[in-house]
């Protein structure tokens, strides 16, 4: 009797596997035969799922922010305004091991999302989202009068987004300036000139 193979999740694994490997030895380290040894599958055997190197970073960067989506909505159920904001935003910063992992791959994947028109989809579309929670969560404190009204809503929002892509990239950068502590101080900081 076949082997009876559940597709989409063996194409999570293999999309786990790459993701830690990124975060190890970057993108030139995760070749679709190293991605198979690491996942305990015979070489060849990523092909059916993942037919390219391309179409397998696609997965791998949709797989990475799938993993901090699920975060952030157990994170920020029930919550809304700041609360929400801040639980959001400590999802998003590399406050431990897993989170810091997932920044080096997506500081990585941001370079191929310049040159690669999925990439950049699958980032553009990650990045619309958290655009549109931010600019509710900011919306629904100024309603409830917690937030300033200044600087008017969209660039306040834009704020808090690059301010945390920005961290990503300084705590994988230069961890020494941006621990868990200080980026935890920084984003309080953020947070608490929106308050005005």
């Amino acid at each position: 009797m076949p082997k009876i193979v559940d597709h989409e999740r063996r194409r999570a694994e293999i999309a786990e596997t790459t993701w830690r490997i990124i975060a190890r030895r970057g993108l030139d380290g995760a070749t679709l035969r190293e991605v198979a040894a690491d996942a305990g599958y015979a070489n060849g055997a990523i092909k059916p799922y993942f037919p390219s190197k391309a179409s397998l970073m696609e997965a791998t960067f949709r797989h990475v922010f799938g993993r901090t989506n699920a975060r952030i909505a157990e994170a920020t159920a029930g919550l809304d305004g700041f609360a929400a904001l801040r639980a959001f935003s400590l999802e998003v910063l590399p406050l431990d091991a897993d989170r810091l992992d997932e920044a080096r791959v997506v500081v990585a994947f941001w370079q191929q999302a310049l040159h690669h028109p999925a990439q950049a989809e699958v980032n553009d579309s990650a990045m619309r989202q958290w655009r549109e929670r931010i600019r509710g969560w900011l919306q629904e404190a100024r309603r409830r009068g917690l937030a300033a009204d200044r600087p008017p809503l969209e660039p306040a929002a834009e704020t808090v987004l690059t301010y945390l892509l920005g961290a990503q990239i300084a705590a994988v950068l230069h961890p020494d300036f941006n621990s868990p502590e200080q980026l935890i101080s920084q984003l309080d900081a953020q947070l608490e000139l929106l308050r005005g």
